[in-house]
């Protein structure tokens, strides 16, 4: 058989416009566009109000079966089927050469060029060469720029354009000219961005908040993220209604670039960031590296008053931060030591102190004093042996940094 004929040309009126995929249970809006009844469902299911490819509100939600278009998918499936008895490839790998073209033709035709764009996130998903290359096209990356910065610009297209810079963003060369280009005033990428990230799948949401990670390269462009309404609380809403790892990680990575300039770490903590970090910590099925970043994250908001304030006042997060010191990671021993030295050692709160001691943090604090920690963290945690020290001399007086014990939990 012939290379070609293994790979089968779909009409894209068979399409679903949310997953692009063949519909199985095809169903029309008030607007008169048909979508897979599974992917406009859950898109209602999350609140929307707008019919996805056209952004008209929806004055009812209901929706009804189309019996016509479901009868011609399904003569054309048996076609298909009776073809060939191989599996089937409905989507055949693009050359480059093909990649350019869908390039031309989204140049072209910018308002209907969302198979185009799905198209090159698939060949974009196929090898790095094939994201290098697409970001060596003269003005490809800037074009993509444009589309995000379009106040009209179809939700649908949105998500692939998002899709489409989250991977190949990396390797761009010139980052500074990306970042200026989207910060440009006369544009609105953040707006899209956020937009994504309030109504996107899940996959295209990963790609916003890495999108967002990637922008956020130096204290410019990150008070710029954080300045936009709207967009630092959808990031933190994220970590309370999300349970993707995936996002949950990408979300989490945001907000660190984004919180690095010290003015901005005020903000995250009134938006809640706290009380957020603190059930990811006490969730018992959160990796290790989400658990490393939640900490790394409430270690900058303790650099803070209003941070270590928040964290004094909430006797769960201290708790938390207590049980993560060991047995995660070097690294989430680090943090979580830091952010105790914060609240007990520099602030000398009183409550925090309180709630180390009822967890059992004197006995881990002991214990990371004699593992194989770095300098500074060993430091830290002879500072916080010295506050604890005042009450319970009985127990510390005789105690040597330079013993070899290991005191039990």
């Amino acid at each position: 058989m012939v290379r070609d004929e293994l790979f089968i040309t779909v009409p894209s009126l068979f399409r679903c416009p949310i997953s692009l995929d063949v519909m199985k249970s095809p169903v029309s809006l008030s607007t008169g566009v048909t979508y897979d009844r599974s992917s406009i469902q859950r898109w209602l299911d999350n609140g929307n109000n707008t019919c996805p490819a056209t952004m008209q509100v929806l004055h009812s939600k209901e929706f009804v079966p189309n019996h016509t278009l479901q009868r011609l998918i399904q003569i054309w499936s048996n076609s298909v089927r009776h073809r060939s008895d191989s599996p089937v490839q409905l989507v055949p790998p693009l050359s480059p050469d093909q990649a350019r073209d869908l390039i031309k033709e989204i140049e072209t035709k910018p308002e209907d060029c969302l198979e185009c764009m799905s198209k090159i996130v698939g060949f974009a998903r196929e090898s790095e060469e094939n994201r290098k290359f697409l970001a060596r096209i003269d003005g490809f990356v800037l074009l993509l720029v444009d589309f995000l910065g379009s106040s009209n610009a179809n939700f649908l297209a949105l998500e692939q354009v998002v899709r489409v810079l989250d991977l190949i963003m990396s390797e761009y060369e010139d980052r500074k000219q990306l970042v200026n280009s989207m910060l440009k005033s006369d544009r609105d990428c953040f707006s899209s961005i956020l937009l994504v990230l309030q109504r996107g799948s899940t996959e295209s949401r990963i790609g916003s908040a890495r999108v967002l990670e990637s922008i956020a390269i130096d204290a410019e462009s990150k008070l710029l993220i954080a300045e936009k309404d709207g967009l630092l609380s959808e990031l933190i809403r994220t970590l309370s209604s999300e349970t993707d790892p995936v996002m949950m990680e990408s979300t989490l990575s945001c907000l660190i670039a984004i919180s690095a300039p010290r003015r901005i770490r005020p903000k995250i903590v009134r938006l809640g960031i706290v009380k957020q970090l603190t059930k990811l910590l006490s969730d018992p099925n959160s990796s290790v590296s989400v658990t490393e970043k939640a900490l790394k994250l409430l270690e900058m908001a303790s650099s803070c008053k209003e941070g270590k304030s928040e964290i004094c006042e909430d006797s769960d997060c201290v708790s938390a931060i207590v049980q993560k010191m060991l047995k995660v990671s070097s690294t989430a021993t680090e943090h979580a030591v830091t952010i105790l030295w914060s609240v007990c050692y520099f602030s000398r709160d009183d409550r925090a102190q309180v709630t180390v001691t009822k967890n059992n943090g004197l006995t881990k604090i002991l214990v990371v004093m004699q593992s194989n920690c770095s300098p500074a963290v060993r430091q830290l945690a002879g500072d916080l042996l010295k506050i604890f020290r005042v009450s319970s001399k009985s127990c510390l007086s005789s105690y040597d940094t330079k013993t070899t014990h290991i005191m039990p939990f």
